[in-house]
């Protein structure tokens, strides 16, 4: 190898070799680096290695010296620190849109962003067996089509579908295509969502991104747009229940005192809570009614009671029967 081309390469290995192999509790040793360049057929004496060690920083590459026994040099500050990744991996793992494939794929991937050591942490992580996960390979790539005809401003056509008693796919509309106005992608409930304007509807509605293919991105420019700018997101997503739609409408509920972190954790922090005395708030929230909003309210076990108005509190006594009645 010319010796030009063979300092280009010593460059590249040093930074190579410290960044998958050194952290702050394993930093590299000359004589380690030294015997890594000799064995991928690179010969260097130690003063050029401190050279180019020297190189590096000046590059931005943050290598940390240790002096003394033991010590040796290390890459400091990465990218992404070894937190950060865990906190990424928790994340793709809890995530039941990523398939079981997907997500061992994302874990390698973000485990190169470490050391070999603290990948090797990252691995052990890894609790994910057993969770429920999608069955829509093409999920992943859905994500990405759908977002590109949002800023495309275009009507897109999909085909849904569910699934039958036996895990086969039955299409809805006898496997007609949805032709919708995109607007957002909603995570909720370790899901995504498209929220698009149907326009035979009028309204806005939900779709389970894992339960769409054939995404097509139309020529037609999207409707709906200004229902679309009158709508406040962050409050959209409080009010909506699991993404179910229905009615909105303005709520009075009643919750036991040491219930107001429930009330903050749905709602936000600043909804206004108002004493009631004898042991009880009140909250006035705009909510989206739907079984999955009358299903929370029950999840809560006698802690929290709809005040009004008087359809919402029917809907509720409707909702308790036709469960009671299930089991009489």
């Amino acid at each position: 190898m010319a010796r030009s081309s063979q300092q280009k390469a010593k460059l590249l290995l040093i930074a190579k070799y410290l960044m998958e192999d050194s952290d702050e509790r394993h930093p590299l040793s000359m004589t380690q680096i030294l015997n890594y360049l000799r064995q991928n057929g690179v010969e260097a004496e130690r003063k050029s290695v401190y050279d180019d060690l020297e190189t590096l920083r000046l590059f931005g590459l943050d290598i940390v010296t240790v002096k003394g026994q033991g010590g040796g040099y290390f890459i400091g500050q990465r990218q992404f620190e070894l937190a950060e990744l865990k906190l990424l991996v928790d994340a793709v793992q809890a995530s039941r849109f990523i398939t079981e494939r997907k997500t061992a794929q994302l874990i390698r991937k973000l485990s190169t962003l470490a050391s070999s050591h603290q990948s090797a942490q990252l691995r052990r992580q890894v609790y994910g067996a057993g969770r429920v996960k999608s069955m829509n390979e093409s999920i992943y790539y859905n994500v990405d089509a759908l977002a590109q005809t949002i800023s495309a401003r275009c009507q897109v056509e999909f085909r849904y579908f569910d699934y039958t008693v036996d895990k086969e796919r039955r299409f809805r509309r006898n496997g007609e295509s949805y032709r919708v106005s995109p607007y957002a992608l909603i995570w909720d409930n370790q899901r995504y969502y498209l929220l698009a304007w149907d326009k035979d509807a009028q309204a806005f509605r939900h779709y389970r991104v894992d339960r769409m293919v054939e995404i097509r991105e139309t020529n037609l420019k999207r409707e709906g747009e200004a229902d679309f700018a009158g709508l406040d997101m962050s409050r959209y997503t409080q009010q909506t229940f699991d993404m179910f739609g229905g009615r909105a409408l303005q709520v009075s509920l009643e919750f036991d005192d040491g219930m107001a972190g429930v009330v903050i954790d749905r709602f936000g922090k600043d909804t206004m809570i108002i004493s009631s005395g004898e042991g009880c708030f009140r909250v006035d929230v705009p909510v989206v009614v739907s079984s999955h909003f009358y299903a929370w309210v029950a999840g809560l076990d006698g802690a929290c009671r709809i005040i009004g108005p008087p359809e919402v509190r029917q809907g509720m006594k409707e909702h308790l029967h036709k469960i009671a009645s299930a089991y009489e």
